[in-house]
This record gives structure tokens, C-alpha cells and sequence, in this order.
């Protein structure tokens, strides 16, 4: 366990103070170190990981950047040079700097790999061996691993690519690398962005704080009285085959509700945390459960996570040299209606698989990505289908029609997830398919599901806590995104009723099981 509840508020409460009351220019070094002590009570093994992957990324960043220098300095003291030995020199140049960059992403994603997937790989070769078996390794998995590493490389890539200079200041890396309240489930930061108010002086603004508050609380909400709650219930019905049918479909939703709450509410307490003390740090969710179809879906969820994997896996590979002979061949032999689309979706499924295998390294995360491209290029196919339809209804914009659309997108992601749920595939097909060949639905009535561990009074809870939720969002929703935390924070009455509100609630209703421990977060593992 990394920290209680209580010992967690009380490391925030002592960093906050702190932070406020030391000199302005020790506030980022201030920050370091309760970073790597806050690392450290996870298990001090982990230093020595991100060490190596912030030392590693700190040499390569300053040998890329030299680089660069002595590639400029070159071209400016050699003005007689043709354009055509100027292209030369410079593709000269970009390949050395390609071969470095390479060395780095191989490196720390290697570590990446031989920790969270040698089991896995271990596992897969098993099923194939007749005679001995290979024994699995005791492996340690450092905390957020794949978080520091897939921020980290992104901040590489922009140095290699020009877009970004290098950190010169060893321990400001080490901070964007570290910077505590994103370790446990991001969101995965650019370092553009984040340096931007990371390493800057900040005074105490009452306002900034109070909404940094205000979402602390909010997000402590979502994931205390309802994404814990819901918990009891999820692991019950995932947990023995005898609930199949319309259990399966309780499960689906159940569980739909609790990773929202769970990992928006974590994210909240993330950039509310940092948000106290003047840091901005990237939104992460933009009402995901509003989207009409997954393509949308996934541009509100996650939304670091896709950025990244678009600029730093999709672009790449669609405009490599072999995609782009493969392109040309597909347009001459296939036809340009073909040729176009060659491309572009087998850059998806790559992306999709490594979304898949950044989750969790087993086939049901894999399946569960490469089910997320079959639905995204399927409904890119039937989109001509789609235009002709909404011509000829006039449904598009009317409000139960996207009703529609947002339920179906909401049932059609939960049953995608069902993968995450019960962590085998065969199983996962079994008991979905379970939900269209029983017919017990009686069970959402006569009582049954009082007897998977929640009671009248948890669903009583439940139901007020998801309302609130769902009345929340649909107000950001109809235009007012941002002006929740203001509206309120107009009314000193009325901002500082509803955070006492929300606290008592949270106090009483919480369901707190073993304490806060960071792991509990859905996206720890990751």
C-alpha cells in the first residue's frame, strides 16, 4: 500500500503548505523531491528505473540537440555549398540523428517491454512447448511505468524532431519525469505544455486554489462514494459464471459507471492537485459518454493517450517509405478507392494494437484494441451509408436521435470493455453472447441483485451519486464546460456549501474498504 487515505490528504495538505511558504525559486526543486519521496513509498526499487530512464533520456536529449548545433554551425561557416551537397550533408545528419533516437526508444522501451510482457511472452511460448516448461520470472513492474516511459519518448521525439529544445537542467527533466500527483494514471503530458508552469514561480491566488480544491473534492466523489461502490457489485458478477444473461448486461453498465468515475475522478484529483499550485496539466476527458459513435468516443477518452499514439505512432508509420511504396502499388493494382484506404487502416491497426498491449500485456487487451479498429473502420466504411440515411430521414441534430446515437455508443463500448472485464476471451464471448440466449431479465426486478454484495441503501446512494454526476455533465454539455467551478465561485454562500456538502458526503457515504491505496486506481496498472 502507498498511502491511506488520511496519510495521502495529510502528504497533499504538507506539500501545499510548503510549497507556498518556501522561496519562490525552490518551488520546483520542493517539488522533486516529494516527487521521488512519493516514489519512493511505493517501493524504493522504482527509483532506480525512472532513474535510468531520466538519465538515459537527459544524455540523448543534449547529444541530439548537439546535433543539431553542429549541423547549423556547419551550414552557416560553409556558404559555398550547392543545394544539392546541402542535402546531402543534411540527410547525412538526419540519419545519425534517427540512429540516436533509436538507441533511446529501444532502450526505455525495452525496459518497458522485459517488465510489464516477459510473463506474457513466457506464457505464449508454454502453450506451445510438448515437453519442459519455461519458468515465469519475478518481475518488478514499477509504478506507472508506461506513463513516464510514453511521456518521456514523446519529449525525445519532439527534441529529434526540432519541435522542442532540449532541458539542459538534469533535475527539471527529472520533475517533468516524476512530477507526482500524474505518476499513478497520468495523464501523459507534453513537455511544451507542462513546462510552461512546471518550473515557473506561482504565488498564492485564492481563486486558482479554490478550484484546484473544488476538483480534488469533485474527483474524491466520483471515485470514493460511487467507482468504490460499484467495486463490490463488478466483482461479483465478473467473478462466477453462474451470473450470465441479463446479469452480464448489469455487469456491463456497472462497470461502465465505475471506470468513469474511478479514472475521471482520479484524473480530477490529478490536475486539482497540480492546478493548487499554479500547474496546468492536460485535460484528459471531454464527456466521453456524450459521443455518438467510437471514433468520437475516443477523441473525448483518454485523450493524451490518443494524441500520443497519433503523433507518435499513427503519423510516423503512415508517411514511412514502405507505407508510402505500399500506398502506390495498392493505387495501381488495387484502384485508387483501395489504394487510399490501404494505408491509412493498417496504421490503425498498429495503433490499435499497441493500445491494446499498452493496457495489459494478455490477449484480452489485444483483442479488446484490434475489436475498437474493426468497429472504427467498419463504421468509417458505412459512413456514405450513414450521409444517404440522414438525407432522407432529416434525423441528424434532432435530439432523440442523438439520444440514440449515445446510447448505442455507450452499449457498444461496454460490451467491447466486457474484454477488460473478464480477462479471458473465450470466456468474454461466452458470456456476452449469454446476454442475447437467456432470458432472465426478471432479475432486474424480483430482487436478485440485492445479492451481489450492495444493499437498498448503496443503490439509494448510487442512484443520487450518478445523478449528480449525469446533471453535471449534461450542464458542461449544453455549452457551459468551464463554468461550473466560476458560477459557483461567485457565491462565497454557495461555493463554500458545496464543497462542505460534497465533503460531509464523502465522509459518510464513501465506501472506503482497505483506505486509499494508489493501486486501487483502474489505470495504476498501466
Amino acid at each position: 500500500m502507498l498511502f491511506t487515505s488520511i496519510e495521502f490528504v495529510a502528504f497533499m495538505a504538507a506539500v501545499f503548505l510548503l510549497y507556498y511558504i518556501v522561496p519562490k525559486k525552490w518551488q520546483w526543486p520542493l517539488l522533486l523531491v516529494t516527487s521521488l519521496f512519493f516514489y519512493w513509498c511505493a517501493d524504493p526499487m522504482y527509483l532506480i528505473f525512472v532513474g535510468v530512464t531520466i538519465a538515459s533520456t537527459y544524455g540523448v536529449s543534449l547529444w541530439l540537440e548537439n546535433v543539431n548545433s553542429r549541423q547549423k554551425a556547419y551550414l552557416q561557416n560553409n556558404p559555398q555549398l550547392s543545394k544539392e551537397e546541402k542535402k546531402a550533408y543534411k540527410g547525412r545528419m538526419k540519419g545519425k540523428k534517427w540512429h540516436i533516437l533509436l538507441l533511446c526508444l529501444i532502450f526505455n522501451l525495452g525496459i518497458l517491454s522485459v517488465t510489464k510482457y516477459t510473463n506474457f511472452v513466457i506464457n505464449n511460448i508454454n502453450s506451445f512447448l510438448s515437453g519442459g516448461k519455461l519458468s515465469l520470472v519475478d518481475m518488478i513492474v514499477p509504478m506507472g511505468i508506461s506513463f513516464y516511459t510514453f511521456q518521456t519518448m514523446g519529449y525525445i521525439i519532439d527534441v529529434y524532431r526540432g519541435k522542442q529544445a532540449a532541458q539542459r537542467n538534469f533535475f527539471k527533466l527529472a520533475l517533468f519525469t516524476t512530477f507526482f500527483p500524474q505518476m499513478v494514471q497520468g495523464p501523459i503530458s507534453r513537455y511544451g505544455e507542462l513546462s510552461k508552469t512546471l518550473y515557473e514561480p506561482h504565488r498564492f491566488e485564492r481563486q486558482t486554489v479554490s478550484y484546484g480544491m473544488m476538483r480534488i473534492v469533485w474527483g474524491y466523489f466520483k471515485k470514493v462514494v460511487i467507482a468504490d461502490r460499484l467495486i463490490t457489485g463488478v466483482t461479483t458478477l465478473i467473478g462466477n459464471e453462474v451470473y450470465s444473461g441479463a446479469y452480464v448486461f448489469v455487469a456491463m453498465l456497472f462497470y461502465a459507471f465505475q471506470l468513469y468515475c474511478d479514472f475521471t475522478g482520479g484524473i480530477d484529483i490529478t490536475i486539482g492537485i497540480a492546478q493548487t499550485m499554479g500547474i496546468k496539466l492536460a485535460e484528459n476527458f471531454n464527456l466521453p459518454y456524450f459521443s455518438k459513435n467510437i471514433k468520437e468516443y475516443w477523441n473525448r477518452w483518454h485523450i493524451t493517450m490518443g494524441t500520443w499514439f497519433t503523433d507518435y505512432i499513427f503519423y510516423p508509420i503512415s508517411v514511412c517509405k514502405p507505407m508510402l511504396k505500399l500506398s502506390k502499388w495498392s493505387r495501381e493494382h488495387l484502384g485508387p478507392a483501395v489504394g487510399k484506404r490501404v494505408t491509412v487502416y493498417l496504421s490503425s491497426f498498429v495503433v490499435w494494437l499497441t493500445t491494446g498491449i499498452w493496457h495489459g500485456a494478455a490477449w484480452n487487451f489485444i483483442v479488446w484494441g484490434l475489436a475498437n479498429w474493426v468497429v472504427i473502420m467498419v463504421s468509417q466504411e458505412l459512413e456514405p451509408l450513414y450521409a444517404k440515411f440522414h438525407a432522407k430521414t432529416h434525423l441528424k441534430g434532432k435530439a432523440p436521435y442523438e439520444g440514440f446515437q449515445i446510447v448505442r455508443t455507450i452499449l457498444l463500448m461496454s460490451m467491447i470493455r466486457m474484454f477488460d472485464c473478464y480477462r479471458d476471451v473465450p470466456l468474454t464471448f461466452k458470456m456476452v453472447g449469454s446476454m442475447f440466449t437467456e432470458f432472465n431479465w426478471h432479475i432486474l426486478f424480483d430482487g436478485s441483485l440485492l445479492n451481489i454484495g450492495l444493499s437498498v441503501a448503496d443503490y439509494g446512494v448510487l442512484a443520487v451519486g450518478l445523478l449528480i454526476v449525469l446533471g453535471v455533465s449534461i450542464f458542461k454539455y449544453r455549452g457551459n464546460h468551464s463554468a461550473v467551478r466560476p458560477m459557483l465561485y461567485r457565491s462565497n454562500v454557495l461555493f463554500y456549501g458545496i464543497m462542505a456538502l460534497l465533503i460531509f458526503v464523502i465522509l459518510i457515504f464513501g465506501a472506503y474498504g482497505i483506505g486509499f491505496d494508489s493501486s486501487q486506481f483502474i489505470y495504476n496498472q498501466f
